[in-house]
């Protein structure tokens, strides 16, 4: 059987207007691509963990945010409309599994991120909260090398996943 252009064409036509069906639904139940997150502050200061990953991540994606200023200098923290404090930044690993002979099989591994916002008069915008992400890992004893590869991209990602939660919640704030 040989294809001729018009016996194509009703096929095109119904695979265009299923495109355009599907479009439409899609905006008529709100969903819309998420962009550059919208703050209600336009400075902040980060306090404490200047050790921690995770807050040098926030740091370096609240940065690329054209609208906000990210102050790194302790001297100008007067100058931020608010201060996020960083409580903690703790990454912990446990046994979860062994075998009968008492070798590991399993760990668990959590990434656990405290913090509090508050303005420069002292008052509370996000009281102290606490984000925890884990994680189990099988371990074998024979791939060493390629299961701390593994745990340093489970480490990772968990590092992102907190970084998008922190600034949803910090997107959330109304009044500063």
């Amino acid at each position: 059987m040989q294809h001729t252009a018009s016996s194509s064409t009703p096929l095109r036509r119904r695979t265009v207007l299923g495109t355009g069906a599907l479009s439409l639904l899609l905006a008529g139940c709100g969903f819309k691509l998420r962009g550059a997150q919208e703050f209600s502050f336009t400075s902040i200061y980060f306090n404490g963990g200047e050790s921690s990953l995770v807050l040098g991540e926030l740091r370096r994606t609240m940065q690329s945010n054209a609208q906000l200023q990210v102050i790194t200098d302790a001297k100008q923290l007067n100058s931020a409309q608010v201060v996020l404090d960083v409580l903690q930044d703790q990454r912990e690993k446990t046994v979860v599994g062994v075998t009968s002979s008492g070798q590991v099989r399993e760990f668990q591994l959590r990434l656990r991120f405290k913090f509090k916002l508050r303005n420069q008069a002292g008052r509370e915008l996000i009281a102290e909260s606490e984000i925890l992400q884990q994680r189990d890992i099988s371990f074998n004893e024979t791939a060493v090398l390629s299961k701390e590869a593994e745990e340093a991209q489970l480490y990772r990602n968990m590092q992102s996943d907190i970084v998008q939660q922190v600034q949803r919640r910090l997107a959330a704030v109304r009044s500063v």
